[in-house]
C-alpha cells in the first residue's frame, strides 16, 4: 500500500483542449501505466483508459514515466470530391506525449482533439534490444482502451469469425446491429466492427425530451435520462499494419483488437511487422450531445494524407448494375447491353457488369461491349474476385487481382478499352497481408487511371483521401440481402435509418440500393417484396453517401416506375458540397441535408411503427423559395407537389413508417 501511494504522488498529468474548450483529454502515466480520459461540457465520455503497445521485445505498457507534452495548434484545409464534405477546414489541438522507459525514449503518443473528435496514435522509436539497437519490430498487441461510464448503451455489429459464411469469405463486416444493448458483450465471441457507436447517459441526474416520434402522428414529450453520443473507430490503416475491431474486456470496458488467427485462411500473423520509427494509425473518437457531431464528422480524412498523385481527373456519378434484379443469368451481352441502353436514357455514366462476365461474354465480346458502351456515352466498371486463397468463392475472374504481374497485365488491357474501374470482391481479413493487398490492388489501378471498388471486404479508414482513385467499400448489410430474403426486406428501413449515424459516417458505403421494382426480380412479380415506398428509394440515393452510385434501378422502371421518381433519379447528384444532420435516432427514423453546388436535398425516412411528425427548420431555404416536395401518404402512396418556402422558414412533415419525404430547393442567398 505505501507503494502504490508513493507512485500515486509521483504520477504526471497533463491535461490539453480542443480550439472550443469543449472538450478535454487528461493523459496520466498513472505509476508507470499511461491512461488517458476525455470529457465533453465537463461530462465523463470516457473514463481512464489504457494505452500503450506491446512490441515483441519490449512492453511499453508499463514502468512508462510520462516526460513532457508538446501542445500546439494544427490546421489544414483541403478538398476530396469523395467524401460528405468536399471542402474542410480542419482545426485541432495537438498534444505530443513523451514517455520514457529506463531514463530513454521509448514512444510519444500524439492526440489531436478538434471541436468534435480525439484521435490518438503511437510513435515508436529504435529502442535497444537483445543483440543491439533494433531499427524493425512486431507489434504484438494494443493496450489501447475506451472505458465507458456506467449507464452506456451500445450499437455495435458483431465482428463474424473467419472463414464462415458463403464459400468461407468471412469476415467481410455483413452482420446486423444491436441496439441500445447492455455493455459488458463480446458479440458473437469475436468482438466488434469499425465503426461502434455507443449512447453515454449523463449520471448528473438532469431530465431532457425524448424525440420526435409519437403516436397518431403527433409530437409527443417524455421527460427521460439525457444521453450523449460516442463513436469509436481508426483511420490511416495501411499496408504497414493491420485493421483493428473493437474487444469487450469486461462491463465497460473495451479495447483494441488485432485479427482473428483464422483470416486469410490461417496464413499470415495476427500482429504488424514495422520499421522504425514509425507512427501506427490512428483511434478516433467523435463525441457530441446529439448525433450531429458524428454524422457530420470528417475525422478519418482529417487526419490523413494522399499516399500518392492521381494518375488522371477521375470523374463520379451515377449507374446502373443488373446483377441485383437478374442475379448471375444476367451477365450475358444482351442483358449489359440493355443496361447500356438504360444508362444512356437515364443519362447515367456507367454499368456495373458483374460476376462470371469472363465465362459469360468473354474478353474478345467484352471489348465489343465496352465500344458500344463508348458510342453511348456510357463506360464499364467490371467484377473481379480478390482470390487467392483465402476462401471458397468460385466467382470468375478469378486469379487476375493477387499477384503484381497479372493484376498489371489485366489492367493494361482495362486501360487499353476504355474500362472506368473495378469492383473487387471476397477478400480474406484485416491481417497485413491483406491490408497489402488492398493497398497494391489501389496503386497499380492508379497507374492505369482505374477507379476502385471494394466488396466482402473492411471497412475503409482515410482511404478517399489516402488514394484518389479509391471510391467505395462495401462492409455492411448491402442490398443484395434484399434480393436473398424476405427478412432483410423488412427490416430495410430499420437498417437504412443506422447507416447514416454508423457506418457511413466514417467511410463511403458502396451500398448499390434505390431499387423501384416492387419485386427483386426480373419479372418483378415474384420473388422478395420490397417494403418501403418509392419515395424512400430517392431518400436513400441522398441518405448514402458514396461519389459512385450503381442504383437498383431496372430498365422496366422507365415504364412502370412513377415519371417523377424517374426524374429525380436522373437528376440526383452523387458527390456532394455539405451535410447537415437535422435528427434521427439509429435504427427508427433519419433526418438529413446534403447540398451540391447550389441545391439542397433534405430527406427522412422513418423505421418505427408510429408515424414521425415534425415541423423542419430549414435555414438554407430562403423564405418564398419554390421547393420540390416527394411526399407518401398512410399507405405509401408517394406524390410530387411545389411548395413556397414560408416566412418562419419551416415546413410541417409526416412520415409513415416504411416511408420518407425529399425536399430539394436552391440554397439561401445568406
Amino acid at each position: 500500500m505505501l507503494v502504490m501511494c508513493v507512485l500515486s504522488v509521483m504520477a504526471e498529468e497533463k491535461q490539453f483542449n480542443s480550439p472550443d474548450g469543449k472538450v478535454a483529454v487528461t493523459v496520466n502515466d498513472n505509476g508507470g501505466r499511461p491512461t488517458y480520459q476525455v470529457s465533453y461540457e465537463g461530462q465523463p465520455f470516457l473514463l481512464p483508459s489504457p494505452l500503450g503497445v506491446t512490441l515483441n521485445f519490449d512492453d511499453l505498457t508499463q514502468g512508462l514515466a510520462l516526460n513532457s507534452c508538446d501542445v500546439t495548434t494544427v490546421t489544414d484545409q483541403y478538398t476530396v470530391n469523395t467524401i460528405k464534405q468536399r471542402h474542410v477546414d480542419y482545426e485541432a489541438t495537438e498534444a505530443i506525449c513523451h514517455f520514457q522507459k529506463d531514463g530513454r525514449a521509448a514512444l510519444d503518443i500524439i492526440f489531436r482533439v478538434s471541436n468534435r473528435d480525439v484521435a490518438f496514435c503511437y510513435k515508436l522509436f529504435p529502442r535497444r534490444a537483445r543483440g543491439g539497437e533494433a531499427l524493425v519490430a512486431i507489434v504484438e498487441s494494443e493496450a489501447s482502451g475506451f472505458i465507458l461510464p456506467e449507464g452506456t448503451t451500445t450499437f455495435l455489429c458483431p465482428q463474424s469469425r473467419p472463414m464462415g459464411g458463403f464459400a468461407r469469405t468471412s469476415p467481410s463486416y455483413e452482420t446486423g446491429y444491436a441496439y441500445d444493448a447492455q455493455m459488458g458483450r463480446n458479440g458473437m465471441g469475436e468482438g466488434y466492427s469499425f465503426p461502434c457507436l455507443f449512447k453515454v447517459a449523463d449520471n448528473s441526474g438532469n431530465t431532457g425530451d425524448s424525440g420526435l416520434s409519437g403516436k397518431n402522428g403527433k409530437t409527443k414529450k417524455t421527460t427521460v435520462t439525457p444521453s450523449s453520443w460516442l463513436l469509436i473507430s481508426e483511420t490511416g490503416t495501411d499496408g504497414r499494419y493491420v485493421a483493428c475491431r473493437l474487444l469487450n474486456k469486461g462491463d465497460n470496458a473495451y479495447a483494441i483488437g488485432f485479427p482473428q488467427p483464422g483470416e486469410l485462411n490461417g496464413h499470415g500473423s495476427t500482429t504488424a511487422a514495422v520499421s522504425l520509427p514509425c507512427q501506427t494509425p490512428w483511434r478516433t473518437i467523435t463525441l457530441g450531445r446529439t448525433l450531429k457531431n458524428i454524422a457530420e464528422t470528417t475525422v478519418s480524412t482529417d487526419l490523413v494524407q494522399p499516399k500518392y498523385t492521381a494518375s488522371r481527373d477521375y470523374t463520379y456519378g451515377k449507374g446502373s448494375w443488373s446483377w441485383i434484379i437478374g442475379m448471375d443469368a444476367s451477365c450475358n451481352f444482351d442483358e449489359q447491353k440493355r443496361y447500356i441502353d438504360f444508362s444512356a436514357a437515364m443519362g447515367w455514366r456507367s454499368v456495373l457488369v458483374d460476376a462470371l462476365w469472363d465465362k459469360q461474354i468473354g474478353y474478345e465480346k467484352m471489348e465489343e461491349l465496352a465500344r458500344y458502351g463508348r458510342s453511348k456515352g456510357v463506360g464499364l466498371f467490371l467484377w473481379y474476385n480478390s482470390n487467392g486463397a483465402w476462401n471458397d468463392a468460385p466467382q470468375s475472374p478469378k486469379d487476375k487481382m493477387d499477384k503484381s504481374g497479372a493484376r498489371r497485365k489485366e489492367m493494361a488491357w482495362m486501360q487499353k478499352n476504355g474500362i472506368l474501374g473495378i469492383k473487387v470482391d471476397f477478400f480474406g481479413g484485416d491481417k497485413q497481408p491483406m491490408m497489402q493487398l488492398y493497398e497494391d490492388i489501389l496503386t497499380d489501378a492508379n497507374d492505369f487511371g482505374l477507379q476502385v471498388i471494394f466488396h466482402g471486404c473492411t471497412l475503409p479508414r482515410g482511404w478517399e483521401r489516402m488514394y484518389p482513385n479509391y471510391v467505395a467499400s462495401e462492409a455492411v448489410l448491402a442490398s443484395e440481402n434484399l434480393h436473398f430474403g424476405q427478412g432483410a426486406c423488412d427490416a430495410e428501413a430499420t437498417n437504412a435509418a443506422t447507416h447514416p449515424f454508423i457506418r457511413n459516417t466514417v467511410g463511403s458505403m458502396d451500398f448499390g440500393g434505390s431499387a423501384l421494382n416492387h419485386y427483386y426480380n426480373a419479372d418483378n412479380k415474384h420473388g422478395s417484396q420490397r417494403r418501403t415506398s418509392d419515395v424512400f428509394a430517392l431518400a436513400t440515393a441522398v441518405l448514402f453517401q458514396s461519389s459512385v452510385q450503381h442504383f437498383a434501378l431496372a430498365p422496366n422502371n422507365l415504364d412502370d416506375a412513377p415519371s417523377w421518381a424517374i426524374d429525380f433519379m436522373k437528376q440526383v447528384p452523387t458527390t456532394w458540397d455539405e451535410v447537415r444532420f437535422i435528427d434521427g435516432y439509429p435504427g427508427r427514423y433519419a433526418l438529413m441535408a446534403r447540398r451540391s453546388g447550389n441545391t439542397w436535398y433534405v430527406v427522412g425516412i422513418n423505421a418505427q411503427e408510429e408515424p414521425v411528425n415534425a415541423t423542419l427548420e430549414l435555414p438554407m431555404f430562403d423564405q418564398g423559395t419554390q421547393l420540390t416536395v416527394y411526399t407518401d401518404d398512410a399507405q405509401l402512396n408517394g406524390s410530387v407537389n411545389t411548395v413556397r418556402q414560408s416566412k418562419r422558414r419551416t415546413l410541417p412533415v409526416v412520415i409513415p413508417k416504411n416511408g420518407a419525404f425529399v425536399i430539394v430547393g436552391p440554397s439561401s442567398s445568406l
